[in-house]
């Protein structure tokens, strides 16, 4: 088996009026026994098939627009597993579960273990105030959520966002890594840190 498994699961993006289909990467890590979940998005019961009879350890949310986290409650509630999320995205976070808070903060430099894998949590704001990347070095891996994209960083066009800030964010902290790094993201095909890095100047001089 595979330390890392793949799910897309469809359904909407909404924010500031407007509604979007979207299909979201779901990411699991682990291995038969016990495995960490990134992302759950729009399909409880098909996350919760794909994690089987495993130990749920963690649901880790990058941040919190609605299709990113709209089944980690209902999630959390079966396998009694806790919601990491990093606290700056409170206000995003109430906007689709204004009843329910998630259980743990995530923080910058934290390590998150599964299966005897370490994932580091890299704060990397600009898509929204308080979105997290995932570094995993011995799968020579890392989840980033919307921050960057196959072609680019995530979109910064909507309330709490902030293009200069994930320029910030991952020409300091993204680009820096291994280019062989492989990039697996929220939305869309994955890449690489090596195939990213050439463009940033490019992104910057476009308002990307």
């Amino acid at each position: 088996m595979s330390p890392i498994e793949h799910l897309v699961t469809s359904g909407t993006f909404s924010l500031d009026g407007g509604t979007w289909e979207v299909d979201n990467n779901v990411w699991l890590i682990g291995d038969e026994r016990e495995v960490l979940v990134v992302d759950p998005a729009h399909d409880a019961d098909a996350v919760a098939e794909r994690i089987g009879d495993r130990r749920l350890t963690a649901i880790v949310c990058t941040h919190a627009h609605d299709d990113h986290v709209n089944q980690a409650p209902a999630l959390s509630d079966s396998f009694d597993a806790p919601i990491l999320l990093d606290p700056a995205e409170a206000p995003l976070w109430k906007l689709t579960h204004p009843d329910r808070q998630p259980d743990q903060e995530l923080s910058n430099g934290q390590v998150i273990t599964v299966a005897g894998i370490d994932l580091r949590v890299l704060s990397t704001p600009g898509h929204s105030p308080g979105s997290v990347c995932l570094h995993v070095p011995e799968l020579t891996t890392i989840f980033t959520g919307d921050t960057l994209f196959q072609g680019g960083p995530g979109a910064t066009g909507r309330s709490y966002s902030s293009f200069d800030t994930i320029i910030s964010s991952i020409s300091r902290d993204l680009l820096a890594l291994p280019g062989e790094t492989t990039v697996r993201t929220g939305h869309g095909g994955s890449t690489t840190i090596g195939d990213e890095a050439p463009h940033l100047e490019e992104w910057r001089a476009r308002g990307y």
